[in-house]
């Protein structure tokens, strides 16, 4: 009789539990609002900037945007119908810029057509300093 080798152990892995998501819960951001400006809508967070359309404003001064749509502080969130009641957002103009150049490309086959156009939007850093409801600050 001839004895045959003994199978190798299965390794075995010990399964963990997986991984906390990345992203953050809607309770644990703070405070915000969501405002209407050209036409689009932003959220805004104090002490946070971004980038919206050009305004006709100087490098250093305030500006406030009084259609706030949602608030969301430690209280509880307020929805307005369409806007809140009372709450406006102070931005700080930093700076003025031009975003990323977009390329549009238009062509007509057969008819040997082509146009080529650039563009450039003019931008207005702004920076949160301040969203109040009803006078009293949120943040």
């Amino acid at each position: 009789m001839t004895a045959t080798p003994a199978a190798p152990a299965a390794e075995t892995t010990a399964t963990t539990a997986p991984a906390e998501a990345s992203t953050t819960a809607p309770s644990e951001i703070g405070s915000y609002a969501i405002v209407e400006a050209s036409g689009q809508q932003f959220w805004l967070q104090p002490n946070r900037y971004l980038d919206i359309d050009r305004l006709a404003a100087e490098v250093g001064s305030v500006v406030t945007l009084e259609n706030v749509l949602l608030v969301k502080d430690a209280n509880g969130t307020t929805l307005g119908t369409p806007y809140v009641q009372g709450a406006k957002v102070e931005l700080e103009v930093m700076a003025h810029r031009r975003g990323t150049k977009i390329l549009v490309y238009k062509m007509r086959p057969k008819k040997k057509t082509r146009r080529k156009n650039g563009h450039r939007q003019e931008l207005t850093r702004v920076m949160v300093q301040a969203i109040t409801v009803g006078g009293t600050p949120i943040a």
